[in-house]
């Protein structure tokens, strides 16, 4: 048979097909994002999962006229084959002209930029009031799965939109996985409800108020469709729960669905990595830390929020199940569940990537800072990175440094990532984040002392003219611009501030003494962060003060070189500008 997706140009062209063309059509997309993922990395299991249910719904439905929106996106790659980027994903030399996620920017099919969870029920909610105050008639779609039930957002989105009097249909595409296993009580009814074709009088999506229809053959195309048909332009919310193998066709992601959830680039014939970097990673470090720490202390726990992949935690759980604790995609609940815990003499340790933080805002300023509870939060992945736009970890030290009562250290190679942890610990007055780099693991010229008074700044060299204030891993960039300085016949003073959060008033006086000029240097962005508060500081005096670090924007999959050239974070381009 002809090779299908050569015909596919629109949407359209998916109803011309029949039954033996749709299935083919299936294959075909598994083998497209089998291949390219293979090469270059990407979410796997999730989407193999999704393959004929995708191509139902656009059979079934008119995008863009009616509207998919998809939770997390990272269950799309067969959605953007379908509208017009197949090519992304058939040759190589093209795989990086689309993104991971939906976008907007991308294809009028693609209604939002997503890459975060449990948002899909709340954005198509806001399509569909829009759509019933204009008058038209449109299908509204959310599609949410992989753990997406499990975050408040989704709860608050279900909640609301059991309301509604009109079109909204969500399809919830359940695998049996959420990124790592399931947690949470829904996931128990949602296995009530397989296990009865669901039937059970049990059932959280008929309490809320919707009517409710089960699918168990979730990757079967024709079967789908027959289904879709029959609730297409219904007029009240529906929930469609579609029961899909996540993986499918590819065995060892079938197997091995948490490995395969994300995966790097791999070898298709025997499932294995292609060049692993086997070196130390700060996070090897932080967990191997810990768990010496807990045949030490019975107090401590660790708690993660459904990510133990992403944060090396895996091994962890499996070796130390009742010090473990994954809450499902809460990170709220995650922050809240510490402060209860550190509120009883417990010492929790909340691991979290420093893209997902910030969803936490609310409950680290309330729950935990304004109790001044001593948990202690594990910043992960941060810093300027070549990320996708949805997965910045850029954004944390304006976020986490101008919350009161919370101390955010900065550790600038892998001796201060443990003596930090146990100062964090062992201190009993405040919550105690730690900033953990995505960067590999620096070695520094400099031996830092490793004792820590809260907000004292360590002179590590002591020169004149010049100060530079190195936070964390760009101290050794700090080192490199002091090289760089010395050839120039300039000796400047190195300091570590290892404090984030806190100024230290005495040693920055102390420069006003003999040096004219301050260098802060900081892996994230500048507005709202460290340097501009030591800017301040120094503001009614005549000290210059130049700020390195990233513009407040949002990139989108730019090679980390390239940043670094253009906000000026070479060595050379630091030292030239101090020159001038």
């Amino acid at each position: 048979m002809a090779n299908i997706l050569d015909k596919i140009s629109t949407v359209a062209d998916i109803k011309k097909l029949d039954s033996e063309e749709l299935n083919s059509l299936c294959a075909e997309i598994r083998n497209c994002i089998l291949t390219k993922v293979s090469k270059v990395g990407g979410h796997l299991g999730p989407n193999l999962g999704i393959i004929e249910l995708t191509v139902a719904l656009h059979y079934v439905f008119n995008s863009p006229s009616d509207k998919f929106v998809w939770d997390v996106s990272h269950q799309a790659y067969a959605h953007k084959i379908l509208t017009g980027r197949k090519e992304a994903f058939q040759f190589e030399d093209k795989y990086k002209t689309v993104t991971g996620f939906t976008s907007h920017r991308e294809s009028e099919h693609d209604f939002f930029t997503v890459g975060h969870t449990s948002t899909s029920v709340s954005l198509a909610s806001g399509l569909a009031k829009a759509r019933d105050i204009k008058g038209t008639k449109e299908n509204i779609v959310a599609i949410i799965g992989d753990g997406s039930l499990s975050g408040g957002e989704a709860f608050e989105g279900l909640d609301n939109v059991a309301e509604f009097k009109s079109n909204f249909i969500t399809i919830v595409n359940d695998n049996e996985m959420s990124i790592a296993e399931n947690h949470g009580g829904i996931y128990g009814n949602l296995a009530l409800l397989r296990k009865t074709k669901g039937t059970a009088e049990t059932n959280l999506f008929k309490a809320l108020g919707f009517k409710y229809v089960y699918i168990e053959e979730g990757n079967n195309v024709n079967v789908l469709i027959e289904e879709l048909q029959k609730i297409k332009d219904i007029q009240e919310p529906i929930v469609v729960h579609v029961h899909t193998q996540k993986g499918k066709g590819y065995s060892y992601a079938e197997n091995y669905r948490e490995r395969f959830h994300w995966t790097p680039p791999f070898d298709i014939e025997t499932g294995n990595p292609l060049g692993q970097n086997s070196t130390e990673t700060y996070k090897r470090v932080v967990i191997n830390h810990i768990t010496d720490k807990i045949h030490e202390d019975n107090r401590i726990v660790v708690i993660n929020a459904a990510v133990p992949g992403a944060l090396d935690l895996v091994q962890f759980r499996e070796n130390h199940p009742e010090k473990y604790f994954d809450v499902g995609i809460a990170e709220e609940h995650a922050i809240a569940f510490s402060s209860g815990l550190a509120s009883q003499g417990m010492k929790p340790i909340a691991f979290f990537p420093s893209t997902f933080i910030q969803r936490a805002y609310d409950q680290i300023s309330q729950d935990l800072c304004i109790n001044s509870n001593p948990a202690v939060i594990m910043v992960e992945n941060a810093g300027i990175s070549g990320a996708d736009v949805t997965h910045l970890g850029m954004f944390d030290i304006p976020m986490m440094s101008n919350i009161p009562n919370l101390v955010y250290l900065a550790p600038a190679n892998k001796e201060e990532v443990t003596a930090m942890i146990d100062w964090a610990l062992e201190q009993t007055d405040f919550p105690v984040a730690l900033r953990i780099s995505a960067s590999s693991i620096k070695e520094l010229k400099s031996k830092l002392s490793l004792k820590y008074e809260l907000n004292k700044f360590e002179k590590v060299t002591e020169g004149s003219k010049v100060a530079i204030i190195g936070v964390g891993n760009f101290f050794s960039l700090g080192e490199e611009v002091a090289e760089q300085l010395k050839k120039k016949g300039i000796t400047p003073t190195l300091i570590n501030p290892r404090f984030i959060t806190g100024s230290d008033e005495e040693l920055l006086t102390s420069l006003l003494e003999n040096h004219d000029t301050v260098v802060t240097l900081e892996d994230g962005v500048v507005n709202g962060g460290f340097g501009e508060k030591i800017a301040s500081f120094f503001g009614p005096t005549s000290m210059k003060v130049f700020n390195y670090g990233a513009q407040k924007e949002f990139t989108d999959a730019v090679p980390l070189d390239q940043l670094y050239k253009k906000y000026h974070l070479t060595p050379e381009q630091i030292v030239e500008d101090i020159l001038k």
